[in-house]
């Protein structure tokens, strides 16, 4: 029997190869097309730019490091996502929770962001969901939040060029998610 390839998560696919393609088409530019997927801390409300990398900032990367990192979780636990939610929940899951992470990072912290480490957070805990029935609380959510979260509160101390306010909002976020069955509105 012959084996044949399976577009089996499309909206997990669609969004690594578009963070890829972002990553190296800016190479291409000489680093001119990455400022479109990066919010800056100091952003202009009236600049519809702006405004866009609020969603796009999670396609964009500083290094094939970064984007390596972030593709290896969002391959591996994107699609157990997407299998249990469906492509649209898991498409709105994505872009709320890329605008959160933009909107706290412009106003609540002061800092620019890119990278997609907040949808990982998101996927991480989000997928310790993936066995719950109603009326309980999965005992690897709560291992996977103290061991994943703490981590980053930890580091969030540490003077680095990593941003742990979008990891700990993309765990966050991934929570109220699995709470509320992948629903973004309840």
């Amino acid at each position: 029997m012959p084996l044949k390839i399976k577009w089996n998560a499309p909206v997990i696919l669609g969004f690594a190869l578009l963070c890829t393609v972002v990553y190296f088409l800016d190479i291409f530019m000489g680093g001119y097309l990455m400022p479109f997927f990066t919010v800056q801390p100091n952003i202009s409300l009236t600049n519809p730019f702006a405004i866009m990398t609020l969603f796009t900032h999670v396609a964009g990367h500083a290094s094939l490091e970064h984007l390596l990192g972030n593709l290896t979780f969002i391959l591996l636990l994107g699609p157990i996502v997407e299998e249990k939610y469906g492509s649209n929940k898991t498409l709105q899951m994505i872009l709320v929770t890329a605008l959160i992470t933009g909107l706290a990072s412009v106003f609540i912290f002061k800092i620019g962001l890119l990278g997609a480490s907040g949808i990982v957070f998101m996927l991480i805990l989000l997928v310790s969901f993936t066995n719950v029935k109603s009326g309980e609380i999965p005992i690897t959510f709560i291992l996977v939040a103290i061991l994943f979260l703490g981590k980053e509160f930890i580091n969030g101390v540490q003077s680095n060029q990593i941003a742990e306010s979008a990891h700990i909002i993309g765990g966050i976020c991934g929570s109220i998610f699995g709470f509320n069955g992948g629903n973004v509105r309840q």
